[in-house]
């Protein structure tokens, strides 16, 4: 509860002194708002580190992946994802996982996440029930790891980006 409180405390400091601020400039301050908590920074860390393959296999081929012409195709062709939403869930889980492991537009790279694991866990993964495919007895993989990454989504989405994070470097400088 002391995370929650401080977060509205900071939120509406930020009200207070928005209309001192240059135009344009307290939305940046709004979006990057973080304290030096440590909970923040874990979650966000570990978001990242655990999407960044994923993003990677995407986005550039890696780790056994398709690259962006294979996974474009299969979003569109396979699943029927409209274009523009394909690249962005590419770009959420690839440029949304480096956001959040160097803490650069935290909560806007959490959202990204959230999001498309909200969608692959409805479209792909719910068919399966709720437990990953440790064992091979099942088809595919359950909404398991989908929760986990919503739930850390979430945590960031809520405290910004925390210790550690350039959301904290550019909120410092701005005062």
């Amino acid at each position: 509860m002391t995370g929650q409180s401080s977060s509205v405390r900071d939120l509406s400091t930020l009200e207070t002194s928005e209309s001192s601020a240059a135009p344009g400039r307290g939305l940046l301050t709004r979006i990057t708002a973080t304290s030096a908590d440590m909970g923040p920074l874990v979650a966000r860390v570990a978001l990242g580190l655990a999407i960044f393959p994923h993003g990677a296999q995407k986005a550039l081929g890696w780790f056994g992946g398709y690259g962006l012409t294979g996974t474009m195709g299969f979003f569109t062709g396979q699943l029927h994802i409209p274009a523009v939403f394909a690249a962005l869930a590419i770009a959420a889980e690839f440029l949304g996982a480096i956001g959040l492991i160097v803490g650069g537009l935290s909560r806007i790279a959490a959202f990204g996440i959230a999001a498309t694991m909200a969608v692959a866990a409805l479209m792909v993964h719910a068919q399966y029930g709720f437990f990953i495919n440790w064992t091979g007895a099942q088809a595919g993989n359950g909404i398991e790891y989908q929760v986990l990454a919503i739930g850390l989504a979430l945590v960031v989405m809520l405290e910004g980006g925390g210790a550690y994070s350039l959301d904290r470097l550019v909120g410092q400088r701005g005062k």
